[in-house]
């Protein structure tokens, strides 16, 4: 039940997001909220992140951390992807090696610790604000198309079909999942509750290009909606392993019956360049 009350709070907001640009096209402010919403959810991602690291005493650099997650947030908010790759990469050269200078600094007292800190500081940017920075990215980067709306379709398509696949393995795998998919690693997950991830997804997909979205044909959004669930399921089981090993039910308890940001972007963050690049090169 706190589940589903959860979901009843967060989804209007998060809907409301994706279709004030649709209704408000004269209105560059209108990818605000959005936007905002992105930032908090990274923010407290990366966050979390660290939290499950430093139960394993690994001493990440947080400040340098948010530093580097703010410059590639930029970034992505200049769809430097598609507009200005080399700054992109720059952004991540710049930020690397920024971590090693500091802490070649930091660590003077205990070197030992020097090359866990730097590893879980880079991989936890690396991890939340890269990864996620495709999502805002789909938001700015698809304006001007021919395809009207785009970056509205897109991320409705995103969510509906990842929410979709989260969803049908949930419900499925509670319900009728038997057998174990990988239990060392996430001890809840089946093999039918798999099934019932692409099944959901894949009707999600049908349901999308049926109705707000008719220039992405069965014959793609349903194999898209496929490879989409499997690397969300693997983004949730790469999650699971790092709470596994700091011995971490849920990275956070900030959304009642869902655990953390951090458990709720798992697989996006793990599909969101898919669906970035997919749209890139198609559209």
């Amino acid at each position: 039940m706190t589940r589903i009350l959860t979901a009843l709070v967060a989804l209007p907001i998060l809907i409301l997001s994706i279709l004030l640009p649709y209704f408000l096209p004269q209105y560059p402010a209108a990818n605000w909220l959005f936007l905002l919403i992105a930032v908090l959810a990274f923010g407290a991602g990366l966050f979390e992140f660290f939290t499950l690291t430093k139960k394993l005493e690994l001493k990440a650099d947080a400040a340098i951390a948010y530093l580097g997650a703010a410059a590639l947030f930029v970034a992505f908010l200049f769809d430097a992807p598609a507009k200005s790759p080399e700054l992109l990469i720059l952004t991540v050269v710049l930020f690397i090696i920024a971590v090693l200078v500091s802490q070649t600094f930091r660590f003077q007292a205990d070197f030992s610790k020097m090359l866990t800190g730097i590893g879980v500081t880079l991989l936890g940017v690396l991890y939340v604000a890269f990864l996620g920075g495709f999502i805002v990215s789909m938001r700015i980067g698809f304006a001007e198309t021919i395809v009207p709306h785009l970056s509205t379709k897109l991320l409705g398509f995103f969510f509906i079909v990842v929410m979709g696949a989260d969803a049908g393995g949930y419900y499925i795998g509670k319900n009728f999942g038997k057998h174990k998919l990988v239990p060392k690693i996430s001890p809840g997950k089946t093999w039918e509750g798999v099934i019932g991830g692409i099944l959901f997804s894949s009707a999600f997909a049908t349901v999308a290009s049926a109705t707000f979205f008719p220039e992405l044909p069965y014959k793609l959004s349903i194999p898209l909606a496929i490879v989409m669930t499997v690397a969300g399921l693997f983004g949730d089981l790469a999650e699971s392993a790092m709470k596994r090993g700091s011995n971490t039910k849920d990275a956070a308890n900030i959304l009642p019956g869902h655990g953390g940001l951090l458990d709720r972007l798992d697989s996006l963050l793990f599909n969101a360049p898919i669906l970035y690049y997919f749209a890139r090169f198609y559209f």
